[in-house]
């Protein structure tokens, strides 16, 4: 069942990527419609790995360790955990106090992928945007 919910959230988050890559090829690039759905996509990315991380340790799957240790608390602690492993990872390098391990690894390293292809993308994009216009 855990795994029929991680898929899910892959989905929806690659339906919002979608969304997004529409936008990209669109005459008028630079516009307010843009930005917001460039902020749901980092939104939806963020929320969407947070989520696959507690689904794994929810379900028995050590992915995220802390000094070395499980993380243990109730289930608020581990979703905060994981969503501030999650914004971490997608915004930058980490900070080495939430440490991925397992599949958790894996998870991680596509998440930090997306978040530093996504920036180069629309930059590049904007400016074939900008020299198009002239």
């Amino acid at each position: 069942m855990e795994l029929l919910f991680c898929v899910f959230i892959a989905i929806c988050m690659f339906m919002n990527l979608k969304n997004v890559i529409v936008i990209c090829f669109q005459k008028n690039f630079l516009s307010i419609e843009t930005i917001i759905m460039i902020t749901y996509l980092y939104l939806s990315l963020l929320i969407g790995f947070g989520m696959i991380y507690l689904i794994c340790m929810q379900s028995n799957f050590v992915v995220l360790t802390e000094a070395g240790n499980s993380l243990t608390g109730d289930y608020f602690d581990k979703l905060a955990t994981s969503l501030y492993f999650s914004a971490v990872t997608l915004f930058s390098v980490g900070y080495g106090d939430i440490v991925p391990i397992g599949i958790g690894r894996l998870l991680a390293v596509l998440e930090a992928l997306i978040g530093y292809i996504l920036p180069a993308v629309f930059l590049a994009r904007t400016v074939i945007g900008l020299d198009n216009s002239k």
